[in-house]
């Protein structure tokens, strides 16, 4: 019998462990630096802040629980809410507010009847920023004016009498709307602030000012929605009753609740639900 030699099966086996783990090791080396590579997304997309009242809400309830919450704030500066005994001018937002840094206003057109539709207007500079976002506004109430009449026109809703009627309805609110917001209208009744404790508090006992809602919890404001109370709502935030346009030119008040405005971070608020209005949504 002729003597071969054994090959060496064991070291031959270890060679290509060890060559199966050099290519996992690269592989897994490869995988994190792609990851390192890409950028990392925001895992606060679809989380929002809700500041201020909610359909159902009492407003008395919400101005004693905004008061308390002011009295005891230590943060440092920070956002907060700033609710108007009226709807006031540009020129009188600035007054009212007094030199408070500001970020954005709020305001609506007070149409006796009517669901008019929430704007959010940024704001930095007062009133000049007011008076060129409220043109913005008004431009677009225009194109929105325009739209509705085109509607109104088309055949099939010319054949349907309420079809025709909501047509024409909407394109008589925008244009009303778009002429308030051109000359300057008295339709601002919140803002949004930023300031220390201290300031906040003296800002609180400015005429004008019906209540201030601290919001340190507010870290980015183009994913918080701000929903202060109208000033007609003196007891409960209730869904508006949409009668129809008044008779006269003039504005006047309404019941409607403050719908979504627009959109930062952790829920710390109660859920504010929007009014129904036909109008496009609130811009921010």
């Amino acid at each position: 019998m002729t003597d071969r030699p054994v090959p060496p099966r064991r070291s031959r086996a270890a060679a290509l462990t060890w060559l199966a783990l050099a290519c996992a090791l690269i592989v897994l080396v490869v995988a994190v630096t792609q990851r390192r590579d890409r950028p990392v997304g925001d895992r606060t997309v679809g989380e929002v802040t809700r500041v201020g009242v909610a359909d159902g809400d009492a407003v008395p309830a919400y101005l004693r629980a905004a008061g308390d919450e002011l009295a005891r704030l230590q943060a440092p500066d920070g956002y907060a809410l700033v609710s108007f005994t009226a709807y006031l001018t540009p020129a009188r937002v600035a007054s009212t507010l007094g030199g408070t840094p500001v970020s954005a206003v709020v305001a609506r057109v007070p149409l006796p009847g009517r669901q008019t539709e929430i704007v959010r207007i940024a704001a930095l500079r007062l009133p000049d920023d007011v008076v060129g976002g409220m043109a913005e506004v008004a431009a677009r109430k225009d194109r929105e004016a325009a739209d509705y009449r085109a509607r109104a026109a088309v055949p099939a809703a010319t054949a349907d009498p309420e079809a025709r009627r909501v047509y024409a309805t909407g394109a008589e609110v925008a244009a009303r709307e778009a002429d308030a917001y051109r000359a300057g209208c008295a339709c601002v009744y919140a803002a949004v602030v930023r300031g220390g404790p201290d300031a906040l508090r003296t800002l609180a006992g400015r005429p004008g000012v019906r209540g201030v809602d601290p919001a340190p919890e507010v870290t980015r404001l183009d994913r918080t929605v701000f929903t202060p109370p109208l000033p007609e709502q003196r007891d409960v935030v209730r869904p508006p009753a949409d009668t129809g346009l008044a008779s006269g030119d003039g504005m006047g008040d309404s019941s409607e609740a403050a719908p979504t405005v627009s959109g930062p971070s952790p829920v710390a608020r109660p859920a504010a639900t929007g009014s129904g209005s036909p109008n496009p949504a609130p811009t921010s």
